[in-house]
């Protein structure tokens, strides 16, 4: 009897920038999976419930992005405890009883990225932006960080909104004003999490012994931030960190092959932003 193909994609809109497909050929290919393919599919909120309705026995899994990690919950039958404190899903295991279990590998993935490079703890952080990688920031930062984090954003609702975060996630998160970003620079570690171009003004700030930035974006790379961080010797974490850890913890909950490919999985997705 033909063995079954396994199938397993990533899902957004937009999704045609999306690297997950790289990573994740990349650790089938290393771990001989050769009957495992994984794609990628422009779906919106409203194109989702058909979308997964239609699946069939051969899927293992999904990857969300955006605007899909709240979108995919009311279509799950579990989801994980690190997944239900953020409210965001962006990892679906379907399981051999045909069960469909919600995870968020963005925190653990998060966290990983940091050891990797040596951050176990800080005493103090800055987060830029309060968008839903804002929230995945502080879920991760409760790990890491002993002391207050102080969220800059726009507008008072979005003030509101972080420090419920850090209620809710058991972290003390204070909030300032975006006008007054760059002094969010002499933290000992600085999360950005917002889209590209938003904090390229603030690179002329960045100080003379900087700490450590995670900047959560991969393209473009390096960002005007981190190439100002960079030069003036600072520790930076990228967003291709956080991706290549993310997807990592991605492969292994689908595939059940455990350690995945860091390293073949790294490579890969360096090669294709080069390419770019």
């Amino acid at each position: 009897m033909a063995e079954i193909r396994r199938r397993a994609a990533v899902l957004g809109s937009p999704i045609a920038h999306s690297l997950s497909p790289v990573l994740h050929r990349a650790a089938y290919a290393e771990l001989g999976l050769d009957d495992w393919s994984y794609d990628r599919f422009e779906v919106d909120e409203a194109a989702l419930p058909g979308f997964v309705a239609g699946l069939d026995a051969s899927w293992a899994g999904l990857s969300l992005t955006m605007p899909l990690k709240r979108a995919i919950i009311p279509l799950l039958d579990e989801i994980s405890a690190a997944a239900a404190s953020v409210e965001a899903v962006n990892t679906v295991v379907f399981t051999e009883d045909g069960r469909r279990v919600g995870d968020n590998t963005d925190i653990p993935g998060m966290i990983a990225a940091l050891r990797e490079r040596g951050v176990d703890k800080v005493e103090s952080a800055a987060v830029l932006g309060a968008g839903a990688t804002a929230s995945s920031a502080v879920a991760a930062l409760a790990a890491v960080c002993t002391g207050p984090v102080t969220a800059y954003v726009r507008g008072p609702e979005r003030a509101a909104e972080m420090r419920a975060w850090g209620d809710r996630l058991g972290v003390d998160v204070v909030t300032a004003d975006w006008a007054d970003a760059a002094a969010a620079l002499t933290a000992p570690l600085v999360v950005a999490t917002t889209p590209a171009g938003a904090t390229d003004a603030l690179a002329g700030a960045v100080p003379t012994a900087p700490g450590i930035l995670f900047d959560v974006l991969y393209e473009p790379w390096p960002t005007a931030l981190a190439a100002a961080w960079s030069a003036r010797g600072g520790a930076v974490v990228g967003g291709l960190d956080l991706l290549v850890h993310q997807a990592l913890l991605q492969v292994e909950q689908m595939t059940g092959r455990a350690p995945a490919p860091l390293a073949a999985m790294r490579q890969a997705g360096e090669a294709a932003l080069a390419a770019r």
